[in-house]
C-alpha cells in the first residue's frame, strides 16, 4: 500500500500502529483512480461495577447513571474505543492536481434489546481533498478536528476499551479517556488546508461548521465558524504538537452567550521497545466529553501513558487522564480521572487481542465521589 492510502486512511493506521500490526486493505485499479476498501471489526466483553456516593451530576463517569446504566454493575459486549467500519478511499491525479476522497461508515455491536435492528450508523468521515506539492492541501467535507486528534490516535486504549462507561457503550462506543484526559477531537464538516511539506513541520488551519454544545440544549451554534489549528514537528523519535480551537456559543436565557477557546500541547517520545506520551488541554467552554457540554466553565485535562513491548507481539501499557473543572459548586462535577493498563497482542499481522482493566472516579465540587471498576476483554480486526 503507497504512503498516500497510508494518508487517506490515518485514523486506522494510526491504530494499527499501536497493535503492532498492519491494516491490509484491498488495492485496485478503477479507470482514473487508485482505491483502498478496509474497515474495522471489534467487540469486547466489559463489566463494570460502581460504588462510592452517587451525589456527583453532571457527566461523572464513574457515577452509577453513566458508568453502570443506573445500577451497581453492568456487562455489555460491545464495541471499545472505535467502532465497526468500512473505509473507502480514493486517490488520483486529474491536470496536475492530486485527488483524494475518503468515506467512513461506522456502527456499534450492542443494542437495548435482541430483536430491534441498531440503527445507529456513524459516518465520521466524507470529504475529498485537491492539492499539489507546491501548494499544499485543501480538505472539503467531514471528518475528524484537529484539536485533540493526536491525544486520542496515540491513545493506548484506542484499540481496546479505556473507561466502559456503559452510557456511551450501549449502542456505540466505549470513551478511552474522553472525558477523563481530554475532549473528543469531534467530528465537522470543514473546509481544511495544510501547507506543503516543510521538513519536519506541519501546519494545517480549518474552518469548520459551528455545532450547538453537545449534551445540552443551552448552548447553541452562532453565524461565526469554529476555528482549528494545528502545528506539529516529526523528530524521528519524538513527535510535538500544537492545536487551538475557538466558536462563539449563543446562550439560551437565562444562560449567557460564551465563546469556547481552549490549547493544547503534546509529545511522545520512543527509545527501544518504551514509548512515552504527554498531552496537555486548558481552555474555556471545551467540555468534559465535546464542545460547550458543561457550558462557560473554565478546564484543564490532561493524559499521560507508557507502553512497553514485552515481547516481539506483546505490548504492555499504562495510562492515566484527568479532566478537572475550576468553575463547579456544589454536587456539580469537579473532576473526572481514569487510569487503565492494559495488554495487547499481536496475534497476526491484522487482529490484536486486548485485555485490560480501568479505574475512574468522580468528584464534585463539595468532596462526593464515586468510582467504576472496569474489565475489558476481547479483540480488534483491520483488513
Amino acid at each position: 500500500m503507497t504512503a498516500a492510502k497510508r494518508a487517506l486512511l490515518a485514523p486506522l493506521f494510526c491504530a494499527t500502529a499501536l497493535g503492532g500490526g498492519a491494516a491490509q486493505a484491498a488495492d485496485f485499479k478503477a479507470g482514473d483512480w487508485d482505491l483502498s476498501v478496509g474497515g474495522i471489526i471489534n467487540a469486547y466483553y466489559t463489566s463494570t461495577s460502581c460504588g462510592g456516593s452517587q451525589a456527583v451530576t453532571g457527566l461523572a463517569l464513574a457515577s452509577q447513571s453513566l458508568g453502570c446504566g443506573s445500577a451497581s454493575g453492568r456487562t455489555v459486549v460491545g464495541n471499545g474505543l472505535l467502532p465497526n467500519a468500512l473505509i473507502t478511499s480514493v486517490k488520483g491525479k486529474q491536470d496536475g492536481v492530486d485527488i483524494g476522497a475518503t468515506l467512513m461508515i461506522g456502527a456499534a455491536v450492542s443494542s437495548s434489546d435482541s430483536i430491534s435492528n441498531n440503527n445507529n450508523v456513524d459516518v465520521r468521515q466524507g470529504f475529498f481533498t485537491i492539492g499539489t506539492a507546491a501548494a499544499g492541501t485543501l480538505k472539503i467535507g467531514r471528518d475528524y478536528g484537529l484539536f485533540g486528534a493526536s491525544a486520542i490516535l496515540s491513545d493506548m486504549t484506542l484499540l481496546g476499551a479505556g473507561a466502559p462507561v456503559n452510557g456511551t457503550q450501549a449502542n456505540r462506543v466505549t470513551l478511552g479517556h474522553i472525558g477523563a484526559g481530554y475532549s473528543y477531537l469531534g467530528h465537522y464538516g470543514q473546509l481544511a488546508y495544510s501547507m506543503p511539506a516543510a521538513g519536519a513541520f506541519g501546519f494545517t488551519a480549518a474552518v469548520m461548521s459551528p455545532v450547538n454544545a453537545f449534551a445540552t440544549a443551552a448552548y447553541t451554534a452562532g453565524r461565526q465558524p469554529q476555528i482549528q489549528l494545528k502545528a506539529t514537528l516529526d523528530l524521528g523519535a519524538g513527535k510535538a504538537w500544537v492545536a487551538m480551537k475557538s466558536q462563539p456559543f449563543k446562550g439560551t436565557a437565562p444562560a449567557a452567550d460564551f465563546t469556547m477557546k481552549g490549547v493544547e500541547i503534546g509529545g511522545s517520545y520512543a527509545v527501544g521497545g518504551l514509548s512515552l506520551l504527554g498531552n496537555f488541554q486548558s481552555g474555556n467552554g471545551l467540555g468534559v466529553l465535546a464542545d460547550g457540554d458543561n457550558g462557560d466553565q473554565k478546564q484543564t485535562a490532561y493524559l499521560l501513558q507508557a507502553t512497553y513491548a514485552v515481547a516481539p507481539k506483546l505490548k504492555m501499557g499504562l495510562s492515566y487522564g484527568s479532566t478537572r473543572l475550576k468553575d463547579s459548586v456544589g454536587s456539580a462535577l469537579k473532576s473526572n480521572t481514569n487510569t487503565t493498563a492494559g495488554a495487547y497482542y499481536a496475534l497476526t499481522k491484522s487482529v490484536t487481542l486486548v485485555a485490560e482493566i480501568s479505574r475512574t472516579d468522580s468528584k464534585s465540587a463539595a468532596g462526593a465521589k464515586a468510582d467504576m471498576n472496569g474489565v475489558a476483554l476481547g479483540g480488534i480486526l483491520f483488513f
